[in-house]
């Protein structure tokens, strides 16, 4: 399993009347985990996307258990569980934090490797995998 961490600030400006962060905003927040992990590993969706690779989110799932409030320091705890490389989706799974520790959020997006040129769904490019595997342990 592949595990990254980052943090994140609730700026005003994401809050809702109630100074609590708007739901619609935790997507970003995953996104931002996902970016990062991606980053942790040595390279960048940017790279990716200079591959060819584009990653469209295909399907999102959040449980929402207590608010992030204004100003909350918030760490965004991203992981990958499976590692398929034959496959042409790839699951991340997204834990919020507030200080105190306390579960916020719990988040699963799923994207599709996909070449815009030939608009199909790929397998899991080989320079995403290499860098992944030394988290897995695959029977060889």
């Amino acid at each position: 399993m592949y595990t990254s961490t980052t943090q994140i600030r609730v700026r005003y400006g994401e809050t809702d009347q109630m100074g609590y962060l708007y739901y619609g905003f935790y997507a970003l927040y995953y996104e931002q985990g996902r970016a990062e992990a991606i980053r942790q590993l040595g390279f960048t969706y940017r790279e990716l996307e200079e591959a060819g690779v584009m990653m469209p989110v295909v399907e999102m799932n959040a449980k929402y258990y207590r608010p992030a409030l204004y100003d909350d320091l918030v760490t965004v705890k991203t992981s990958l569980k499976v590692l398929d490389k034959e496959s042409s989706q790839i699951q991340f799974h997204s834990d919020l934090y507030n200080e105190a520790g306390k579960l916020l959020n719990e988040g699963i997006v799923t994207l599709v490797f996909f070449d815009p040129k030939t608009k199909r769904k790929i397998p899991m490019p080989e320079i995403l995998f290499e860098k992944l595997i030394p988290f897995f342990s695959l029977p060889h």
